[in-house]
């Protein structure tokens, strides 16, 4: 009998022992998955951060250390310092799994080269950093100006412009911030005059640092003047050649060379799209980093645009030709996406965070337009540079232009008589569009809504409120 009743008690602990054998296997299943995902995602940051560090050593020497990579128009407004420390998190995460498993995370093994990067010490004097941070179509081109004609400023014009073509991240979670990261440190290395990094962003590949391929060379003087402007070269054809005099391609190193003998650094960027990604650079000890974000009143944004970039409003135009009730909502999604990333980083840089006391500026385009000499002198004032009289000169001679060119991207026009003209070829119903979609953006940068179509060409009614220059001390 106790033979009989013993077999039972055993059938029933090996039950019990495949039930805790199950579950250890499910659990360990989930294990394997989590790691699988979060290692698919921290080797498209390992890749990028290798493309970053593959700088030639005679620059690492000198300093230590976004088809587009771009946030899309439309893209999530969340902050992203939460994403940063979301991805920071899932690192975590991950490097607890991988001691579990008696393995070493891609996340981890970028993170020990990061630390064995050596730090560079701060740069001696008062060598400024500045960043234009704008978006397309708001005047960025002329007001870069007025920092490339300065002969001590090193001066880029759209840099990221290589990166936004080359490298692609999916939208969302750990990839939106790691675009994020990409933007940020390839800034820091142009900042501190590392230019080979975007050597692995251009298309072809330059050789022996060399390239004909940066964009828009001519816009930057820095990079057509002597000792960069080297001796032509026949039957090479560059299509951005400079445009003053003829030079061979562009020595990478030689670029390097002459921003580091610059007393300061200044580029422009229009694929920048959330201030606080910018608080690493303004606490940078090594960076004297100072913001100007530049705006423009959205209804004049969107007319050029649609000038502009032809291509990409097919559906706005569409939509005012067939005189169709309602535009596709995607459309006004993004437009309000737009406007509302350029309202919180102008509330955030007019909340004086103290990282970022004293490195803010807000300057709207159309005062820029107005006065423009004035405004300039506040821009360099508030850099702490010195405003020579080659850019007053500069202002001077292209700003009262008699008339202007037919070329979209020219810099030379009589800017007080130019700022207004969209009002005269908007129709009121697509300017009715973007007050409703941008209204919150226009109250906060004092740009009044037209009534009616008689409110918007009438040049007595002013649809600016007065504003001075925005900016920290």
């Amino acid at each position: 009998m106790e033979k009989g009743l013993t077999l039972p008690q055993d059938c029933r602990d090996f039950v019990q022992s495949l039930r805790m054998r199950s579950k250890y296997a499910l659990f360990l299943a989930f294990v394997v998955v989590v790691f699988v995902f979060i290692e698919k995602e921290n080797k498209i940051i390992s890749r990028v951060s290798d493309k970053l560090k593959q700088i030639p050593q005679s620059l690492a020497d000198a300093n230590s250390t976004d088809p587009a990579l771009v946030l899309a128009e439309n893209a999530s407004l969340l902050s992203l310092s939460e994403l940063d420390a979301a991805f920071s998190q899932l690192q975590g995460r991950l490097h607890n799994l991988s001691l579990q498993l008696g393995v070493e995370s891609a996340a981890e093994a970028v993170g020990e080269r990061q630390q064995e990067e050596p730090s560079q010490p701060a740069r001696a004097g008062h060598r400024r950093h500045v960043l234009l941070m704008a978006t397309t179509r708001t005047g960025s081109s002329f007001v870069g100006e007025f920092f490339n004609q300065q002969g001590n400023i090193f001066y880029l014009f759209e840099p990221l412009w290589h990166i936004e073509r080359t490298v692609s991240f999916e939208p969302g979670g750990a990839s939106a911030a790691g675009s994020a990261l990409v933007y940020r440190d390839v800034l820091k290395q142009l900042f501190l005059c590392d230019l080979y990094v975007l050597e692995h962003f251009i298309s072809p590949l330059p050789e022996d640092h060399l390239t004909q391929f940066m964009f828009r060379r001519s816009s930057s003087r820095s990079l057509c003047e002597d000792p960069v402007c080297t001796p032509f070269v026949k039957k090479v054809f560059e299509k951005y050649h400079c445009k003053n005099r003829r030079c061979g391609p562009l020595n990478v190193t030689l670029a390097a060379e002459a921003c580091r003998r610059k007393e300061h650094m200044a580029l422009k960027a229009v694929r920048i799209r959330q201030l606080e990604f910018l608080q690493p650079l303004a606490e940078d000890p090594r960076l004297d980093l100072r913001v100007i974000q530049l705006v423009r009143d959205p209804r004049a944004v969107l007319a050029s645009r649609m000038v502009a970039f032809a291509g990409k409003y097919e559906t706005w135009k569409k939509w005012l030709a067939e005189g169709q009730d309602r535009l596709q909502e995607e459309e006004v999604q993004r437009l309000r996406g737009n406007c509302e990333s350029i309202r919180l980083s102008a509330e955030l840089g007019l909340r004086q965070p103290s990282w970022l006391r004293g490195r803010y500026m807000l300057v709207r385009y159309e005062d820029v337009a107005q006065q423009p000499l004035q405004k300039a002198r506040e821009m360099y004032r508030f850099a702490g540079i010195p405003l020579t009289p080659q850019v007053e000169d500069w202002i001077q001679k292209n700003t009262q232009a008699a008339l202007d060119g037919n070329d979209i991207y020219s810099t030379r026009k009589n800017s007080s008589e130019q700022f207004e003209k969209w009002r005269f070829s908007i129709p009121f119903k697509l300017a009715q569009v973007v007050q409703a979609a941008c209204g919150p953006a226009m109250r906060l940068f004092g740009y009044k809504l037209a009534r009616d179509a008689a409110s918007l060409t009438n040049r007595s009614f002013s649809l600016l409120e007065e504003r001075g220059t925005f900016w920290v001390t």
